[in-house]
């Protein structure tokens, strides 16, 4: 069993940055018990922790402690940027990170963005760095910081409004770690093709939506943005506003 603790940074007392009608700390939880719930759903002989699974304040040594205790295999701490000038995405390392924690920032730090360049244009790569960050530097076992996109950038507060990103920030994540720790998919929860439906708006293909019983599921942002609407995702109450 793979065991794997995911850190949502801030919390409580601690907002983390504010800007643009966004909380660091609530696009942190929401992204992280969202990777939690898709990594056990969808793979075998993996366990995920959380250091917080509420919005409750905890010191930064509780929260590597909590990982060093449980002996997981991989910590992995989610955070959003404030002060960046032009934003963008981007991960850190221990700065005497061992080899493991880099190959861990490899493949964490491509699958995410492989998977945001898929939905949002103009997203920017700030590269994989180090520094002498707490969480990434007590943890005991190969430990990656991600920085998903500045609060307090116009450009990436409007891309963070919109679920089809957080669900790309989620995805980058658990495919990274997946990969990294050699995670297989149950049986079963691969999307039969036989069950994709061609969605189009004014005879233009938007994108893939699923037939499940006898009733056809259609992604709400391609289709509404298709027509000229506009999607905002709070992703804290998980609630979609279409307006036209």
């Amino acid at each position: 069993m793979k065991k794997v603790l995911i850190d949502a940074g801030h919390g409580g007392k601690d907002p983390g940055a504010v800007a643009n009608g966004l909380k660091e700390k609530d696009i942190a939880l929401a992204v992280s018990l969202e990777i939690k719930k898709r990594l056990e759903a969808n793979y075998d002989g993996v366990q995920v922790l959380l250091s917080r699974s509420s919005d409750v304040y905890l010191e930064l040594k509780e929260r590597t402690d909590l990982a060093n205790k449980a002996g997981v295999d991989a910590t992995v701490s989610i955070h959003c940027n404030a002060g960046g000038g032009s934003g963008g995405f981007e991960t850190f390392r221990y700065t005497k990170a061992s080899a493991a924690s880099a190959a861990l920032q490899n493949v964490l730090h491509k699958e995410i963005m492989d998977t945001l360049n898929k939905v949002a244009v103009g997203m920017i790569d700030r590269g994989q760095k180090a520094d002498n960050l707490h969480m990434v530097r007590e943890s005991k076992m190969p430990a990656v910081l991600t920085e998903n996109l500045f609060l307090d950038v116009a450009t990436d507060a409007a891309k963070l409004k919109k679920n089809v990103v957080i669900q790309a920030i989620i995805d980058g994540h658990v495919n990274g770690i997946a990969k990294y720790l050699g995670l297989k998919k149950k049986e079963g929860n691969q999307v039969n093709n036989n069950n994709r439906v061609t969605v189009k708006v004014n005879g233009k293909k938007v994108a893939d939506g699923v037939l499940d019983n006898g009733t056809t599921y259609t992604p709400a942002r391609a289709v509404a943005e298709a027509l000229g609407a506009t999607v905002v995702y709070d992703a804290v109450t998980k609630t979609v506003n279409i307006t036209k």
